[in-house]
């Protein structure tokens, strides 16, 4: 209660940003990526909270905790993507898209859906090709110290390497999905996010942020919750950085 609480004071600073876009996303139907690996806790009050116009793929990547039949009865569209790693599991949710608009966003309750709408927004306007949402913390626990200065590291390196002006690689993003499969992705590990801003960049797409709330997520991270995950984390994005 008091996570969800916290989050609503976020929302009552944003709401008018997200009132000025409401009417053009619920004329397009957009395809919301969520991979997924034993997130059966958080998987109801994400798929509740998508916003009307926005379609949710599910994509389970071996779940052991009945994620994907939770996610099956609240309607979403569930893709099994046996290859474990967060980029094949981000891609087969690419592939699976039908729209011309495609959000990723992680599915452990750390970003609420309800946001979606300012991630499109630019998109819908013109105004970008793809849209990542700075993570802006609501409470102190929601983002790990370590995390946060290993992102903060990794976005500096981006924007020398660059030249964009970006503060974070959030998980909370989108684009044009033909735009997407153009950038011929490749890493099919924890390195998927960071490859698509350098092959955005150099294709000379027009990358922006809008700020969303970030939530403690449910339960552990696969990535700072264990230090396989975070070692693995750096490997891949260290090896994107070094192509």
């Amino acid at each position: 209660m008091a996570r969800r609480m916290l989050f609503l004071h976020f929302v009552r600073l944003v709401s008018h940003n997200v009132a000025g876009i409401g009417n053009n996303v619920t004329a397009v139907t957009v395809d919301v990526i969520l991979p997924c690996l034993n997130e059966a806790p958080a998987v109801p009050w994400m798929l509740e909270r998508m916003p009307a116009g926005f379609r949710p793929i599910v994509v389970d990547n071996g779940s052991a905790d009945g994620s994907d039949e939770i996610a099956r009865s609240l309607g979403a569209t569930v893709v099994a993507e046996p290859a474990r790693g967060f980029g094949a599991a981000a891609h087969a949710g690419l592939l699976a898209a039908t729209s011309d608009l495609v959000c990723f966003c992680d599915l452990d309750g750390s970003l609420d859906p309800q946001q979606l709408p300012l991630i499109t927004g630019p998109l819908l306007a013109g105004q970008a090709d793809l849209v990542l949402g700075r993570r802006a913390p609501v409470r102190r626990d929601a983002w790990p110290l370590p995390a946060r200065l290993a992102n903060w590291e990794l976005a500096r390196r981006v924007r020398r390497r660059t030249g964009l002006s970006i503060r974070d690689l959030g998980p909370m993003r989108a684009a044009g999905r033909e735009a997407l499969l153009s950038l011929n992705l490749a890493d099919r590990r924890f390195g998927y996010p960071l490859e698509m801003v350098m092959n955005a960049a150099a294709a000379g797409w027009r990358v922006s942020e809008v700020e969303v709330a970030y939530l403690p997520r449910v339960g552990k991270s696969k990535v700072t919750g264990t230090v396989r995950g975070c070692v693995r984390t750096v490997h891949d994005m260290s090896a994107v950085l070094a192509r």
